[in-house]
Formats: structure tokens, C-alpha cells, sequence
């Protein structure tokens, strides 16, 4: 298929039509939205290909069959995930009831950390977007909980069937083959289950993240009638548990789409939703820069696995050493040498509150992101050349096309009302996402 040019087009009329402010109710579009839409229906059919249902809409959102989202689940899970009660099993008393699985997927960092290296026992502090968490100085590295590579967002996960840089958790789809490397007696055995990557996490995690499901502390809480109205169809013996946890907590993390953002508003109809720079950002997105090849769908994801050469986590900021499993990507899980230091394509929803970008975190904004694609020289000279991806290669942007393009990542695929998902308040009355003192401080929390 023949590429087409729109940049130049679009900015022939920028001037002309400055006059159309985005606030006026008689507001034109400009002729590049036009274009725009013509553009995505070539190659999606439709702009409905690109849009993301209400966080209501449960069957239009994707479920996992072995666990369809119902609105009790969701609400479980919404209390679940942010429970810092369910810090129970730290490896030092100062860290009892301190940490949730919010402490690395928050809303004010679009659901993901705010820091290089997320932490979940063993950190204090939040700051204001996660920012001012560090290293509890009475922890040892060996006793904290750190993410061994950058944390993936919570957002949008109902667009992917396995979860996490390299894919290790599901137990369906993408990970049909690799059944040999469930190694049994640790997280990634829980893919045995049968469920998709949602769910596998959300189950492991809670043992690897040191949050236990205590039936006990159901059965004397708020939880117990959550639970019972989650999961009616559960025989009660069977009822209050990791797994039945875990499922809520997925169920809870499909419907965390950032369906309020510009660019989903203008799929919607808005026409104001965008200004001059953003549409011209997505025409070349989803044209010359030839974003769309890895980054489609709702979500703007993918479900491939790619080596791009970026750095893995490092510096002074690293609180663990990163061990070779995690820096081979795919390769570490699968055991194939053709997967090595292939990683997967991300959702790119709600990246302006974070300053680390890439697995290892090695870019420190979306403009540096843009440029490093541009320019497609790899920075970590132990990935071999023939492991790049032939899709990394030069793309001859100018600085003008670059800002535009990041003008629509940074924009136009920006929620700014992520709190919708997140309680006012745990049934427990804890803090969260963290409950050290410095965290509560730093929130205003009682």
C-alpha cells in the first residue's frame, strides 16, 4: 500500500482556518480531521474500531470467559485492590498494613508508578503523582518488594490476553505453546488455572506482592457481603478466596479505560475534541510514522513482542539488582534465543504523569520517546543487531512532525479523570494507596 503524505496537506491549512476556536458552538472541522477519518476507516474499516466502550458497558468490554465482569466483582475488586489491609504478610512489622497493589498502579500515574522502580513493601512516602516514594531506610534490598523492571500500566489490560513486559502471565491465546515454561512452584504456574493474563496476575500477585486473603477477615468485615454478592454461584466453603480475590480484582482492572480522553471523544463525534497540532499528530501516527503498525486497537497496544533496544533499569535510583531472566524480555520466559530482549508493545494512554518510559525506564519523556523511534539507533549495545526489529529503522520526521506527534500522545490520549475509578474510602478506614505514616502525610490521610 502506497503511503500517503497528510502533513504537508494539514499544515497548508492551519492558518487559514485559526479562526475556528474549539470552544465555538459553530466550530468547522478542520479538513485534516476529515482526512483523519478517512485515514483510520482505511485501516480499520471503522472509527469504532478505535473506541473504547463505557466502564459500565460490561459485554462490551473484554471479558475473560472463565470471568465475566459483573458490576459486584468490579466493586470487590475496586475496594481489593487499593486494601492496604490485605498487607499482612510483610517481611518486617513496619510494613504491616502499608502497601496495596495501588502502590505500583495508581490513578495519579495513570495506573502505573510514579517512580523508576515501583515499590511495594519497604516504600514510603507518595508525594503527589507517586513521585516522592523511596526506600524505607530501615529495609535491607534483599526484604523489599521492588519491581525488577518498569511497571506496566493497569490501564486498559482488557485489551491484552497475557500480561507484563514479557508476557508470562495467561494461560490462554498468545502464551498456547509455552506451557513447559509454567515453572510449578512459582507465580507462573498459576497459568494452569486456565485464565487469561488479567486474571493470572491479579492471582499471583497477591502472593508475590505479600497480600494475603484471609477468610477470617472476611467473615468479620464489610468484604464478606461483597464477596457473597460477587460470587452467589460459589459454594460458600469455596467462596472467600485468592482466586475468587484475584478474579474480582481483574474484573475491577477491564474496565479501567480512559474513555474520557480527547482522541476518544473524537472518535465519538467531537469535533472540537482536537485541536490543529493533536490531528495533525494522529495523521501522522496513524500514517508516516507508522505508529499504528505496532500500536492498534482501542488501546493503542499490541499483542507482539519486539526488540527495540532500549536500556533495562539502571543507575543509583535501582534499589535491586536486575537479574538476566528480565533483562532477555520474552526470551527469559519462553527459553527461545529467537525472544531474547523482546518486549511488549505498551497501551499509550495517560503517559504525561510519569517521567520514566520504556521497560527499563531509560527515556524521560514522551518527546524523548517519539525521538528515540525517529532516530532508531539502539542504546543498549548488549541487544545483538540481528535481534532488532525490522520494524526499527529511521523514520526521517522533522521537529515539527515530532512535536505534533507527541502533542497527540501526551494530549489527546489523556484521561484527566482517572479518579472516577478509585474509592473514597476503604471499608477497613485504612489509607491508600500506601499507609506509611510519611504516604498519609503526604495525602492528607487521617
Amino acid at each position: 500500500m502506497k503511503t500517503l503524505h497528510y502533513s504537508a496537506y494539514v499544515v497548508g491549512f492551519m492558518t487559514l482556518f485559526m479562526s475556528c476556536a474549539s470552544d465555538d458552538d459553530n466550530y468547522v472541522p478542520l479538513p485534516s480531521q476529515n482526512i483523519l477519518e478517512n485515514r483510520i476507516i482505511e485501516l480499520y474499516g471503522s472509527k469504532d474500531a478505535l473506541i473504547q466502550p463505557l466502564a459500565t458497558d460490561f459485554n462490551l468490554i473484554p471479558n475473560d470467559a472463565n470471568n465475566p465482569i459483573t458490576a459486584a466483582k468490579v466493586e470487590l475488586g475496586k475496594f481489593l485492590f487499593h486494601e492496604t489491609g490485605l498487607a499482612t504478610n510483610p517481611s518486617m512489622d513496619e510494613g504491616m498494613h502499608t502497601y496495596s497493589c495501588a502502590s505500583c498502579h495508581h490513578a495519579q500515574a495513570g495506573f502505573q508508578s510514579g517512580i523508576l522502580q515501583g515499590i511495594g513493601e519497604g516504600g514510603m512516602g507518595f508525594g503527589i503523582n507517586g513521585e516522592g516514594r523511596f526506600k524505607n531506610g530501615m529495609y535491607l534490598e534483599t526484604d523489599l518488594d521492588v519491581q525488577p523492571i518498569r511497571t506496566p500500566s493497569a490501564l486498559n489490560v482488557a485489551y491484552q490476553d497475557v500480561m507484563l513486559w514479557n508476557g508470562q502471565f495467561g494461560g490462554t491465546g498468545t502464551n498456547q505453546g509455552t506451557e513447559a515454561n509454567w515453572t510449578v512452584g512459582t507465580p507462573k504456574e498459576v497459568n494452569n488455572l486456565g485464565f487469561e493474563g488479567v486474571e493470572i496476575q491479579a492471582i499471583a500477585g497477591l502472593d508475590v506482592h505479600r497480600l494475603v486473603i484471609d477468610e477470617a477477615f472476611i467473615l468479620s468485615s464489610d468484604y464478606k457481603d461483597m464477596f457473597d454478592e460477587a460470587f452467589p454461584d460459589v459454594d460458600v466453603s469455596e467462596r472467600y478466596t485468592k482466586v475468587n480475590a484475584g478474579l474480582a480484582i481483574a474484573a475491577y482492572e477491564r474496565t479501567l479505560l480512559p474513555n474520557q480522553a480527547p482522541f476518544q471523544q473524537w472518535l465519538n463525534g467531537n469535533t472540537s475534541a482536537l485541536n490543529e497540532q493533536e490531528t495533525e499528530g494522529a495523521l501522522l501516527f496513524f500514517d508516516e510514522a507508522k505508529c499504528y503498525s505496532c500500536h492498534s486497537g482501542p488501546a493503542l497496544n499490541g499483542m507482539d513482542f519486539y526488540a527495540l533496544g532500549l536500556n533495562d533499569l539502571a543507575g543509583e535510583n535501582v534499589l535491586t539488582p536486575i537479574d538476566d531472566a528480565t533483562r532477555r524480555g520474552r526470551g527469559g520466559f519462553t527459553g527461545n534465543s529467537e525472544d531474547d530482549f523482546k518486549f511488549k508493545t505498551p497501551q499509550l494512554y495517560n503517559l504525561k504523569d510519569v517521567a520514566f518510559f520504556g521497560h527499563g525506564g531509560s527515556l524521560h519523556s514522551i518527546e524523548e520517546v517519539v525521538r528515540y523511534k525517529n532516530n532508531a539507533v539502539a542504546e543498549n549495545q548488549d541487544v545483538p543487531a540481528t535481534q532488532l526489529s525490522p520494524l526499527f529503522e529511521p523514520l526521517n520526521l522533522s521537529d515539527d512532525e515530532i512535536d505534533a506527534i507527541t502533542a497527540f500522545l501526551e494530549n489527546a490520549l489523556y484521561d484527566s479523570n482517572l479518579q472516577r475509578y478509585v474509592p473514597d474510602a476503604l471499608p477497613t478506614g485504612y489509607c491508600f494507596p500506601n499507609a506509611d505514616t510519611m504516604s498519609s502525610q503526604d495525602m492528607g490521610c487521617d
